[in-house]
């Protein structure tokens, strides 16, 4: 599983541009990273409910239904896909649609059947989850990785021809300090020769994030070999020996990255939610969909699990919770799923989404905020 950002881009273009589709679209995010049976059953019992409903419900195809169960069957059994953390599925025989999306990071369990894909978390995946390249880097040796949102690149061993350090023996002082010194020069040229590697590979792979792992110390002294303008890019230094094995240090900098975007998305909703209440360039609440409907949304922020019904107008395009009719025009008005459908909306006019997992006072003005190009 290594798809690059580029190769889950690509997919994410070609659903977008799919047209719209009656019976809809069967939308499915699953988080496959289980730590005990109970939550591999959590799983398995979400998907099962989901798929009765829809039956009940009768707005997909049997087809598509029965292939969504086939495959979440075999992902739950850990018969596909046992690496990935998160698998998306899309199906819709009208279209001839049946996509399947692993990555490296657990989905929030979504099911969604809509006109069109609900998108909104794989456009956050890759706003969020931007590949990065780990550097481990010691004295002697280095180790480049790339952590793409659909998994690992293959790895890259660089070793250096640093001599050894000796045990001191009959050394007098004088050549032990000049043996240092020799070995110093030595290591300079290795992290030189490191960073010429790592430069290489952040701009033919157009990475535009560094984690490096190993002792302080060296990473200090290597981060000085590294070109200015690499530099901003480094957002994380994790400790690391050479005796590890690479996935275990792949996977601290993959807890590290998400540690972090977590508590930037936490940051970003919190002033959201601020420039909301005063009455500035942003939204929250019900004031969110007509922000949509207007196309001014920048950056849409939604709670993961949001699920409510609404109404779409057939004359203006409106979008409302409830009502016998259009609360803009009188026209009459559709069923639809309100936070797929914002979702679409905001991406049909350029913005972008983010999913949030959980925040409290986004929860509280029920699930929907929003940043905007414009004061309404």
């Amino acid at each position: 599983m290594t798809a690059s950002y580029d190769d889950i881009a690509a997919q994410l273009a070609r659903l977008e541009h799919l047209p719209s589709a009656h019976p809809g679209v069967v939308s499915v995010y699953l988080n496959t990273r289980w730590s005990d049976e109970h939550q591999r059953d959590r799983t398995r019992v979400f998907l099962t409910g989901e798929l009765r409903r829809a039956r009940q419900a009768g707005g997909a195809e049997g087809d598509d239904l029965d292939w969504v169960e086939r495959e979440g069957d075999m992902l739950v059994a850990q018969a596909e896909l046992p690496e990935a953390k998160g698998v998306a599925l899309f199906a819709c025989r009208a279209l001839g649609l049946r996509e399947v999306i692993a990555v490296r990071v657990p989905f929030h369990e979504r099911f969604v059947v809509a006109a069109r894909p609900d998108l909104g978390a794989l456009v956050e995946l890759l706003d969020e989850h931007a590949s990065a390249i780990v550097a481990f880097v010691d004295g002697e040796s280095a180790r480049l990785v790339a952590l793409h949102p659909g998994g690992t690149g293959d790895e890259v061993t660089l070793e250096g021809d640093v001599p050894g350090r000796h045990e001191r023996g009959g050394w007098a002082q004088l050549a032990q300090s000049r043996y240092a010194r020799h070995i110093e020069v030595h290591r300079g040229a290795h992290f030189e020769a490191v960073a010429d590697a790592l430069t290489h590979t952040v701009d033919t792979e157009r990475i535009p994030r560094i984690v490096l792992a190993g002792h302080e110390d060296r990473l200090a002294a290597f981060q000085a070999h590294l070109p200015e303008r690499l530099r901003p890019l480094v957002v994380a230094r994790i400790h690391a020996t050479r005796w590890e094995p690479t996935s275990a240090i792949v996977e601290r900098a993959a807890e590290r990255l998400d540690l972090q975007e977590h508590s930037d998305e936490v940051e970003d909703v919190d002033a959201v939610l601020t420039e909301a209440a005063k009455g500035g360039r942003a939204v929250a609440g019900p004031g969110t969909l007509e922000a949509a409907r207007r196309g001014a949304i920048h950056r849409l922020y939604i709670l993961a699990d949001l699920r409510r019904p609404g109404q779409e107008c057939e004359r203006c395009g409106a979008l409302q919770e409830t009502g016998e009719s259009c609360w803009l025009c009188g026209g009459p008005a559709r069923e639809i799923e309100l936070a797929a459908a914002v979702v679409d909306r905001v991406q049909k006019t350029g913005g972008t989404v983010e999913t949030v997992l959980a925040h409290a006072g986004l929860a509280a003005v029920g699930g929907l905020a929003a940043r905007l190009r414009y004061g309404l």
